[in-house]
């Protein structure tokens, strides 16, 4: 890319709420996207948290890394980048290509298969990736497992912003030109409210919640990367998404932040049997 060519996608991509995401090279952002921005996602849940430098952080479901390097850079945490679809080499090289090896430690794991000593971490963060595998209702059960008493817990998620009413829309199930469709129930079928992920967190009584809301125009900013990538040639999933997303105009889709910490008074074993 050109420098003109440069100072245009940097404007495009610097948003006043993310102050610290502007700092971050937006042409790597793109590169290493997997989704609605990670870096602009984890600066809004870390406004929410106490992360101090030298704590452990497990970045569960990290894609690329971006989540984890954002989290290493700006607060001066460990981090364990744990992801199942990523290779822990091409996380590994990104890490070093950074200059935090030191502190970013990837790993290709499954979420119900956590290869950590219990009571390990002091935060754990899940961006753009809970709604995979924390809809299980015993799934907290064993996460916390790997937490200390009163450790932070804090995801972000695309979500509704309030519970489907039938019929649906036909922009959920549109053909467009390359046959997809946005609502696919195997993607989005785990997409819940806000109201829904709190009381899925607050039934099982291990965590005192201190945040739970949606992001204000949390859509608009999911679209507006979806318009930057068919900008650029970039968009991986045909025009679904976006389409959907500009007939939706944040009726129904955007973004979540759940946060709190992990109660001390927990009776052990937590673990499920």
């Amino acid at each position: 890319m050109n420098s003109e060519h440069d100072s245009a996608l940097q404007a495009r991509m610097t948003l006043p709420q993310f102050p610290r995401s502007a700092k971050y090279d937006p042409q790597w952002m793109l590169d290493n996207e997997m989704g609605p921005n990670a870096v602009w996602l984890t600066e809004w849940l870390c406004e929410v948290m106490d992360l101090k430098p030298g704590m452990r952080v497990l970045d569960l479901g990290c894609g690329k890394a971006m989540s984890s390097i954002f989290l290493a850079r700006e607060f001066g945490v460990q981090v364990w980048a744990a992801d199942l679809w990523i290779a822990a080499t091409e996380n590994r090289e990104r890490i070093e290509a950074a200059g935090l090896a030191d502190q970013i430690f990837p790993l290709n794991t499954e979420a119900h298969a956590l290869p950590f000593a219990d009571k390990f971490f002091d935060a754990v963060i899940s961006v753009d990736a809970y709604h995979y595998f924390g809809t299980d209702d015993l799934y907290l059960s064993y996460l916390v497992n790997f937490l200390k008493p009163g450790a932070q817990m804090g995801i972000v998620i695309p979500s509704l912003m309030q519970p489907l009413q039938y019929p649906l829309p036909d922009y959920f199930t549109r053909s467009w030109e390359d046959q997809s469709v946005f609502w696919d129930p195997r993607e989005c079928g785990s997409f819940h409210t806000c109201d829904w992920w709190k009381e899925h967190w607050e039934k099982t009584d291990l965590v005192t919640i201190e945040q739970a809301d949606t992001q204000p125009e949390g859509w608009k900013h999911w679209l507006l990367l979806e318009e930057i990538k068919t900008d650029r040639n970039m968009l991986r999933f045909g025009e679904a998404e976006r389409e959907a997303l500009k007939a939706d105009q944040g009726r129904y889709f955007g973004f979540i932040r759940l946060a709190g910490s992990l109660r001390r008074d927990i009776p052990e074993p937590w673990r499920m049997p």
